[in-house]
């Protein structure tokens, strides 16, 4: 029983399982939409270019039944009058055809986007199966097709007869005249009868939306096997795993740019590394580093620094001491207490300066203040190899 329990398809789909799903072609389609969005652009076209339409046509039944002279004996006369007449009824006609076939690619991928896949277009031997056959006619989708056509029977048929209610006076009153005036109101009215049974057809592509959306979520469900056995594969793959700490270090890196604007000072190389401090007395004991990097990513803390008046130290011992050997989020090391302390003694009367509340502070030398172990290259290694032996031993 705990096997069969485990096996439930009961957990969401993973965002893996969900992008497998797309490949192959698999996404949530409504056939409503599609066909409501044929029915109404048609309707909308029609209201739109139909008076142009029908005078073009016009103009070709004028064509075809006047008998002229010069034309019966003139095949060639006859057929530029009547190629003249049609270039007048193409561009409607295309105009027409153009808004259908966009509002109809439209309604296809509105939802679930644009998918290629050959192996959905592939052809499957199961389904030429008799007994898979017989269970898709008799299955829980079919009876679901089932009830949504009766609903879409229920809604058109209430709403044709809410119309025709509405415009029978109208409609006898056509009846019962023949002038042309009369004719192009019928033809008028006939036509807003269509636009209100095209429109009704959006009720069911409410209901159906929503349903397709479930019902798809429901078919790529999991069963907790099925997440341990994908984490496992996941695991294991190296692309994956790339792909992963990628996304970490995109994740972090937008972190700490927003970290940037808090800082109390960013100590520069002054081109290739900065690293922003931030001291808070009584959450602290000592200054943290809340960003760090080299080239690209130095310039933009730089960049913010500047945007956000944080003062720029440019400390290439002491910025080059900090990146290698503090990581992100941590303290610096008690070595370089002295030399971090004279940079913030120097930014806090630098700010006293500025706000006319004291003298401008006289800039600081601070590299005797770092032990000849952390003076460093721009590859981390030591300047002064013998100091970095003495001090390891």
């Amino acid at each position: 029983m705990a096997e069969d329990s485990d096996q439930e398809k009961t957990e969401e789909a993973t965002p893996r399982k969900k992008e497998k799903a797309r490949e192959k072609g698999q996404v949530p389609r409504s056939k409503e939409l599609a066909t409501a969005a044929v029915l109404i652009s048609s309707a909308v076209g029609f209201l739109w270019i139909g008076k142009s339409m029908a005078l073009a046509m016009q103009a070709v039944f004028v064509e075809l039944f006047t008998i002229e002279r010069a034309k019966i004996y003139d095949i060639h006369a006859f057929l530029n009058g009547l190629a003249g007449v049609l270039q007048g009824i193409l561009g409607p006609m295309a105009a027409f055809m153009a808004l259908v076939f966009v509002c109809a690619f439209i309604g296809s991928v509105a939802l679930g986007g644009v998918t290629i896949s050959a192996e959905a277009a592939a052809p499957k031997l199961n389904r030429m199966s008799p007994l898979q056959g017989f269970k898709r006619m008799f299955g829980p989708q079919a009876l679901v097709e089932l009830i949504k056509a009766f609903a879409k029977f229920a809604v058109v048929a209430t709403v044709a007869i809410m119309l025709l209610v509405w415009l029978f006076p109208n409609i006898l009153q056509v009846s019962e005249k023949a002038s042309p005036h009369d004719i192009i109101s019928a033809v008028t009215m006939f036509l807003w009868m269509f636009v209100g049974l095209c429109c009704s057809i959006l009720i069911i592509v409410l209901i159906d939306i929503p349903f397709q959306i479930y019902n798809h979520n429901k078919q790529l469900k999991m069963s907790m096997q099925e997440i341990k056995d994908e984490y496992k594969d996941t695991e294991g793959n190296p692309e994956i795993k790339r792909r992963i700490r990628k996304l970490q270090m995109e994740m972090t890196q937008q972190r700490m740019m927003g970290e940037v604007p808090k800082a109390d000072v960013v100590v520069t190389n002054p081109d290739h590394f900065a690293v922003a401090l931030r001291y808070d007395t009584k959450g602290s004991k000592a200054p943290v580093v809340i960003a760090k990097g080299v080239d690209f990513i130095a310039e933009q803390i730089r960049q913010i620094a500047r945007e956000h008046d944080i003062p720029i130290m440019r400390q290439p011992t002491l910025a080059r001491a900090i990146y290698y050997t503090t990581e992100l989020d941590r303290e610096i090391p008690g070595d370089l207490f002295a030399a971090v302390a004279q940079i913030l003694a120097y930014v806090y009367q630098l700010k006293l300066f500025q706000s006319g509340k004291g003298a401008r502070p006289k800039p600081v030398s601070i590299d005797q203040h770092i032990p000849s172990a952390l003076v460093l290259d721009q590859d981390g290694r030591p300047i002064h190899p013998q100091d970095s032996d003495n001090t390891s031993q």
